[in-house]
This record gives C-alpha cells, structure tokens and sequence, in this order.
C-alpha cells in the first residue's frame, strides 16, 4: 500500500472558507443535503432495532439499512463520553451514500446493560464488528467492507478497536480523545474545577461509574489507552482524523500529536483534517459531513 499523509490545516481551513465551494461525490445527487432521486422498491431504505451480545449482557441499538439490493459497505458509528451529540446526521447522510449504519451504546450507558467502563468501549465496538459479521445476510453487510467511526471518546474507542481488527476498510476519528494525555493533565487532579471525575459525577445515563472510577482507569490504563500507540497496529486500513479549530475539548493539537507518530508509521494510510467549528461542529454540521462522506466514498467503499 502506499504511503498516504495528508496534514495541512490552514489550506484545507482556508478552502472550506470559501463561499460556493462545491461537495465532490461519485453520486448525482447531494447524500447530505438531498433525499435519494429514487426507491428500489423491492430494497428500500429500512431501520432496524437491534440487539448486541456482549460478556453475557445486551447492547441496545439499530441498523441504518441502505436503498438497493445489498450487500452494503458498512460503518459502526459510536459516540463520546457521554454520547449527548451522536451524529445521527451523519448516519442518515451516509446512508444516502449507499452506506448501512449501526449505532449501539456501549454497555452501562443510554439504557444498554452493564457496567459502564472506559475499559471496555473497545471491546463493545468488537463485539458489534461480530454482530455485523454473524447475521450479514438479515442485514445486506458486506463484511468486506466494514469501517468504524467515533466522536470525541468514542474516537478514541474506534482507533483502539480498530488496531485489534485487521479486516476493517476505515476508521474515523471525529474530534478523537486521547486518554492518555486527560491522564497527565490537571484534569485528574481533584483541586481542579475541570476535574473529569466532578462532570462524571453528574452522568446519570452511565451506570455505575463515579468519577473516582473514571479517574483511576485514566491514569492506571494510560498506557494502553494511548492513540499515538496505534499506528503500527492500523496498517491496512485507511484512517481519516478531523477536528475542530474551536475545539476547546479535544484540542486540535491532540490530533497533531496522533499524527505526529503515524507519519513515522511506514505504510500506514492517514488523512488529517481542521475545520470551523467546535467539539460538537455546531456551526459547521453540513461541511462535517460533506468531508467525512465524500472521503468516505473515495476510501471505504471498495
């Protein structure tokens, strides 16, 4: 494969600045701003609730099914920590682009069993990757085309999972954390007003998770939980980071530093990305999905 690095935050900034730009897509319509031209009517667009398996729980979530006739390219959308903004637009926009969409929540939050962990996000994310793959049939996947994609926490969670499985097309990491730098700030210190323990105190949709435990799986697991580790182990796939310029949660100098030690990475295929916008892209939701679908078309599809 050949080795792919794309890093310049002020021309891309400054192209998406520009009034008019136009939305490049193989498509003859707009998959973000458009409804589908046509309904197969033996194949239409469909919802599914599902149900994910897990270390003898159960993972509440649904399938975004594609129009047409499968089997479909498809990608696992998971949120952040807690998950308020779960970019279900983009779920709807990609699959408009021919993509089918599983969203889950992860053990012990938004009403799925279990215990909450940051330990095991990764693993809730394999777990729906096997899902995918047993019952590909029921829901036209094409499971050689499976991609994972993750805002803020869950960025981090889908770069993780995504080094532990090596038939994956993509990953994407939106606004992706990296614990492992939370771990050796002044967020874990208790004399802090920003202390992440105080905000996860206040998360009643996590079960069973007091900011004490949060803040002891940061600084024990650091090591592991460290994205600029992954590179190595993400060969193969092609990866695709974007960030905010606004960003105040995830700055965007967290995903400078991923990229930092995946260009060192020889062979691995890295696009990275700065937009307008803040931690959740409030003003820029239309761009933010113009670039991860139009890149997504381009890398994820065949």
């Amino acid at each position: 494969m050949k080795q792919r690095f794309k890093f310049s935050f002020l021309i891309i900034l400054s192209a998406l600045l520009i009034p008019g730009l136009s939305f490049s897509s193989t498509l003859e319509y707009d998959p973000v701003t458009e409804d589908l031209p046509s309904i197969d009517k033996e194949n239409p667009p469909a919802f599914y609730e599902v149900f994910i398996a897990v270390a003898g729980i159960k993972l509440t979530g649904f399938i975004l099914k594609a129009n047409g006739k499968g089997p479909h390219p498809t990608v696992v959308l998971v949120h952040g920590l807690p998950g308020n903004e779960k970019n279900l637009d983009m779920a709807q926009s990609m699959r408009r682009a021919g993509f089918n969409v599983l969203f889950f929540h992860y053990r012990g939050s938004w009403g799925s069993q279990g215990d909450y962990s940051f330990l095991t996000l990764h693993e809730d994310i394999l777990a729906a990757l096997k899902f995918l793959r047993k019952n590909a049939d029921q829901y036209q996947v094409d499971t050689s085309h499976l991609s994972l994609m993750g805002h803020s926490f869950g960025g981090y969670a889908v770069l993780r999972a995504g080094s532990m499985d090596k038939n994956l097309s993509c990953v994407v990491g939106i606004s992706a954390a990296n614990p492992a730098l939370i771990a050796r700030s002044s967020r874990v210190k208790s004399t802090e007003s920003a202390n992440i323990g105080k905000y996860i105190d206040q998360l009643i949709m996590l079960r069973n998770f007091p900011g004490s435990q949060a803040i002891f799986e940061l600084v024990e697991h650091a090591k592991e939980m460290d994205t600029r580790t992954y590179g190595d182990k993400l060969i193969g796939k092609n990866i695709l980071l974007i960030v905010g310029d606004q960003d105040k949660t995830v700055l965007p100098t967290v995903q400078q530093a991923n990229m930092e030690q995946y260009q060192k990475v020889k062979g691995l295929s890295v696009t990275a990305k700065m937009i307008p916008g803040d931690h959740a892209f409030s003003i820029s939701r239309i761009s933010l999905q113009h670039e991860v679908v139009s890149w997504m078309e381009e890398n994820c599809m065949k």
